[in-house]
């Protein structure tokens, strides 16, 4: 099977999210083909929420996983520790008061 690369698949999902109206943007950008993706939901609250993409252990699939949620400087922090983890790593940020994120629909949930 084919793998997108990371460029492509953040430049469909941030469109994605502009045809929802859902504002989102790009805080730090990763290796164009095989960085990792972080999306951090801002509630414009205070809160927030940052799914990360892993395999789910029982079914072998992609999944997209909260790695850090709660007070915004908390998950802020998190997504600081990820990036000195790996300096490839995409970091997307999604605006949206009611909490969508679109991960969960198709060609994007995995």
């Amino acid at each position: 099977m084919t793998r997108l690369t990371a460029e492509f698949w953040v430049s469909a999902y941030l469109r994605r999210l502009q045809l929802s109206d859902i504002p989102a943007f790009v805080t730090s950008k990763g290796d164009a083909t095989a960085g990792a993706v972080l999306v951090k939901l801002n509630s414009l609250d205070g809160q927030a929420c940052c799914y990360q993409r892993s395999f789910d252990l029982m079914s072998g699939e992609r999944a997209w996983v909260v790695l850090a949620q709660g007070v915004e400087a908390d998950v802020d922090a998190a997504v600081v520790k990820q990036r000195s983890f790996d300096p490839d790593l995409w970091v997307i940020e999604v605006e949206d008061r009611e909490g969508r994120h679109l991960l969960d629909e198709p060609g994007l949930a995995g």
